[in-house]
């Protein structure tokens, strides 16, 4: 991932929130309309229609499954029609010979807005497997919807289809009429990405110089010299990021390996080069996976644009109209969930439906994904109903890591993930995968709703989202902080837990702080819960509970310990926070004593005697009493919070707060003798600790 992609994806986050739901993908300030009916267009013009927008497609050089002929696996089911899995999938590779695709075929349908020139080439084409790294399943179709100008001849808008209706749609508006549409196919999944630039081959975001972007989705304001972001799927694996692969199972086996698969081997699935076993099979994210490169191109016999490799057929899909249903029995997919007591969800992975089932096939416009767009449409063609609105909610993934500036094992920073994961929303258990790092979750009812991510490598994060309701909601649901959120490597990852059935209060909220990395989790808490975090960070871990009181604890996990981090009696108030700071400044203390004894100085000395042995060792005496200092009047306040005694409660609390202000000069004094690492950690701590002094002071609750 170029530093170009990097600084775009969090521009996405800075700006979404003040962008409005007019200009976010999956979002509109606009009332929702209804469309128009529409009729089918068959015959000679609906060929003429179909040929003149027939696609290239561009295929990966891996991919394994490409657009065929479901009929020569029908058979006949409680007296219907359907295309069984098992039949289609060995059926397909039986038929392929010499790596040859048997009966390369696209399938189009067109239809037309009553009283109104616009009308729409659906091409449809089937793959008999779909392998991606959210899901599995029997057949697969996806779809390119190209909206024309019947008085004008041009094409109005493509709307490419990318995974499900979670997940933005690749789009553009207002095509060049003379270009044929491509293209490109995701490898395993058949998502579609556009192609309309120069670059038949590739997928591009952003423009670049002259050359204009692949998609033109909502734009987003950014930073310094990138102009707009489209949100939309993409091709991941053509923009540099790394996409892993799993092998699906059926009934505790690997599918390939089953009985009514006797043409199908490993290798007729996408390469292990790009496949792993499991998500939770690796202790860190994959890096040396390959990323995208061009195999077959499919072209119609009359457009003559390319070169092909094959040639595909045109059929009208009313000839598949008879075929009832696409079966098959539901795959072995395991999704972790970080609950208190982890769980697996599986229930996203099931089989396609028939296309002339599903509401897009009458109605295109059902598929537009783009509020802009379907608005560009309404305004020029009365059939087309205004954008309604959608919620949504978005999150950029990072990955923490440890910091150079810190201490050993006590301090982290974030950087950007080059490993795509993927997102779910148990309330509806859809997985969607990422792209350059964002999970985008579109059309999700109001309300709370638990958003997990999980990806290969890194331990799965799960927090509570609150999702308000589409009229008063004036930007994206952005999940994580502040949109980030950030992942943990599963070889450094410990579970923190806290249980707030122990509590004192009611607890409605959880925060965790790295002292170099800042907030790394911000949820709702309303039962006991567990995050992931990096077993080299110096965590402050914040509660708050229903009368806005505030408690804090300090949490140093050990990296090498395999038991969870536990908060089993969170409370709020005075003496927590007081607590608190007993705990960080007691830390701190050590950490300059042990630095002492590593440099061979004793705290014998007095600081104050002009015969000891140096400046240097008397700055780094001064600053470890001022630290002590803090400890004892930080537990005394403690004490008086427990029992009740708030005039010198407060009193204690402030004696720390004048006693952090002595720290922060010996600090400063110390600096230049003191480690680097353990100077930075030193100023962020007490930044810490004068903010909860502070707190501590302000609270109510003893």
């Amino acid at each position: 991932m170029t530093d170009r992609d990097a600084v775009s994806r969090r521009a996405v986050l800075e700006t979404v929130a003040g962008a409005g739901l007019a200009s976010v993908a999956g979002c509109s300030a606009l009332e929702g309309g209804s469309d128009d009916a529409a009729s089918t267009v068959e015959g000679e013009r609906a060929e003429e229609l179909a040929r003149r927008f027939a696609p290239t497609l561009y295929f990966d050089r891996e991919e394994p499954w490409f657009p065929t002929d479901p009929r020569p696996y029908t058979s006949e089911q409680g007296g219907e029609t359907v295309v069984d899995g098992f039949d289609a999938f060995d059926g397909y590779h039986e038929r392929m010979t010499d790596g040859e695709p048997p009966d390369p075929t696209a399938f189009y349908n067109v239809v037309e807005y009553e009283n109104s020139p616009l009308a729409v080439v659906q091409f449809w084409f089937y793959s008999a497997f779909d392998q991606f790294t959210t899901n599995f399943h029997w057949h697969d179709w996806e779809v390119l919807h190209v909206f024309v100008d019947t008085e004008t001849g041009d094409p109005q808008l493509y709307v490419a289809s990318s995974h499900s209706r979670k997940v933005p749609n690749n789009e553009f508006l207002d095509p060049d009429p003379e270009m044929v549409p491509r293209i490109l196919s995701e490898l395993g999944s058949h998502s579609s990405a556009l192609s309309v630039n120069d670059v038949r081959d590739r997928f591009t975001r952003l423009p670049e110089g002259d050359r204009f972007a692949d998609i033109t989705n909502s734009a987003v304001e950014t930073i310094e010299d990138l102009a707009e972001i489209p949100v939309a799927y993409g091709l991941p694996r053509d923009e540099g990021s790394r996409l892993p692969y799993l092998v699906p199972e059926y009934e505790g086996a690997p599918l390939h390996e089953h009985e009514r698969l006797p043409s199908v081997s490993r290798e007729d699935l996408i390469s292990e080069s790009l496949t792993v076993r499991s998500f939770d099979s690796l202790a860190q994210p994959p890096t040396d996976l390959p990323t995208r490169e061009t195999g077959l191109v499919f072209q119609h016999t009359d457009r003559g644009e390319a070169d092909p490799d094959i040639e595909y057929d045109l059929v009208p899909s009313s000839e598949l109209e008879h075929i009832a249903d696409f079966t098959g029995p539901q795959l072995s997919f395991e999704f972790a969930v970080p609950q208190f007591a982890e769980d697996a969800v599986s229930g996203h992975i099931t089989t396609t439906g028939a296309p002339w089932n599903q509401p897009r096939y009458e109605n295109p416009a059902a598929d537009i994904s783009e509020p802009n767009h379907r608005a560009a449409l309404a305004e020029r063609y009365d059939a087309i109903g205004a954008p309604a609105e959608i919620r949504t909610v978005v999150a950029s993934l990072s990955e923490a890591v440890s910091n150079d500036d810190a201490p050993e094992d006590e301090g982290l920073t974030t950087e950007d993930t080059a490993v795509e994961s993927v997102a779910l929303l148990e309330s509806d258990p859809e997985a969607v995968p990422t792209f350059s790092g964002l999970a985008v979750v579109q059309d999700v009812p109001e309300g709370d709703h638990r958003f997990t991510v999980n990806g290969a490598g890194v331990a799965p994060h799960s927090e509570t989202v609150s999702v308000p309701d589409a009229e008063t909601a004036d930007e994206p649901t952005r999940a994580g902080v502040d949109g980030e959120l950030p992942l943990v490597a599963r070889e450094n990852a410990t579970r923190l837990e806290v249980d707030p059935s122990g509590a004192d209060s009611d607890l409605t909220d959880l925060a965790v702080e790295d002292d170099f990395a800042g907030r790394l989790y911000d949820a709702p808490l309303s039962e006991p819960d567990a995050v992931y975090v990096h077993g080299g960070g110096a965590y402050t871990t914040e509660v708050r509970d229903s009368d806005d009181e505030i408690g804090a604890f300090r949490v140093n996990p050990n990296p090498e310990a395999d038991t969870a981090a536990q908060i089993e009696q969170p409370r709020t108030g005075k003496a927590s926070l007081a607590s608190f700071l007993v705990d960080i400044a007691e830390e701190t203390r050590q950490s300059v004593l042990d630095e002492m004894d590593d440099d061979g100085d004793t705290d014998d000395d007095d600081d104050d005697n002009p015969g000891s042995s140096g400046g240097s060792e008397n700055a780094i005496q001064g600053l470890e009493r001022a630290l002590a200092a803090v400890v004892e009047a930080a537990k005394r306040a403690t004490e008086r919070a427990e029992a009740g005694d708030r005039g010198n409660a407060d009193k204690q609390l402030q004696a720390v707060a004048d006693r952090l202000q002595r720290v922060a000069t010996r600090i400063e004094d110390a600096s230049d003798d003191l480690s680097d690492p353990l100077s930075n950690a030193a100023r962020r701590r007490l930044d810490q600790a004068q903010r909860r002094a502070e707190q501590a002071r302000a609270a109510d609750k003893l």
